[in-house]
């Protein structure tokens, strides 16, 4: 197609993408109260065992207009991740055209393997949550309350769904560097114990809380996952080294068959 006609194609769909937000964003509003519940379920669930310590802990919501603006962030937010799927066919449909048939295939492949994972590592972080939360406050001394206001809580919330989230995402950029060539399973093995050190600090850096228990939650699965990634690398390699066998043995010259008895020079008649 001619530029002209990108662009309107363009145009079209990221008037799709954002119709389908702007509908999401509208259903968070409606359904605001089960979405809040939702939200706060970690924060009612550490709260009591705060009080049998003697700390007065409660979300509030500060200024004039900060409940209305509470509720629109969190339609917001609801809305990107909800309408997720529709405006992220849209962008893969627009660039679709331009891509191989082995393109295509691996795109599917990431995109079908590091959704789960990052859903997954979100999960883990909203359960992880209530405990995260009880330790931090836990900090209060005695004869202080503590106040929460709810943009803090909704901006730690997210923090820790995404440092979770992206973080199970290194099984697949491990074997994306495997399948690329750029990584063998053998330097995998050699770099074993410094990776597996970075993990825990990455892990005592990214997460908001400074107890050890936090960052285990997170260093844990991620190191699981690293020796997942490991083993993929493996069997790619082993799959790998096999297939050039088979090309070297096509490859190599077929010997000439000959005749089994070399015969004499004929004799020549005086």
């Amino acid at each position: 197609m001619p530029l002209v006609e990108h662009l309107r194609e363009l145009r079209s769909r990221l008037t799709r993408a954002v119709l389908a937000i702007a509908v999401f964003t509208i259903l968070g509003l409606v359904f605001y109260a089960p979405i809040l519940n939702f939200l706060t379920h970690p924060y009612n669930e550490m709260r009591p065992l705060l009080e049998r310590e003697g700390i007065d802990t409660q979300l509030i919501i500060t200024g004039v207009g900060g409940a209305f603006q509470y509720q629109l962030k969190i339609s917001l937010v609801f809305g990107l991740l909800a309408s997720s799927p529709f405006w992220l066919w849209q962008i893969w449909a627009f660039v679709l055209p331009a891509l191989h048939r082995h393109e295509k295939r691996w795109a599917l492949l990431l995109a079908g393997t590091g959704a789960p994972l990052f859903i997954g590592g979100a999960a883990l972080a909203y359960v992880v949550l209530p405990k995260a939360m009880e330790i931090l406050i836990g900090f209060v001394p005695d004869g202080f309350g503590s106040l929460v206001t709810g943009a803090e809580y909704f901006d730690f919330i997210v923090k820790m769904m995404l440092v979770f989230g992206v973080a199970a995402e290194i099984p697949l950029v491990v074997v994306l560097l495997n399948r690329l060539g750029l990584v063998s399973a053998k330097q995998l093995a050699s770099a074993r114990p410094w990776t597996i050190i970075g993990i825990f600090v990455f892990a005592a850096i990214a997460t908001p809380t400074t107890d050890p228990l936090t960052m285990l939650f997170l260093a844990v699965p991620m190191t699981i996952l690293y020796l997942i990634s490991e083993v993929i690398a493996k069997l790619t390699d082993r799959k790998r080294g096999r297939e050039r066998v088979d090309e070297t043995a096509d490859d190599d010259a077929s010997p000439l068959d000959g005749p089994s008895e070399l015969e004499g020079p004929s004799s020549v008649d005086d």
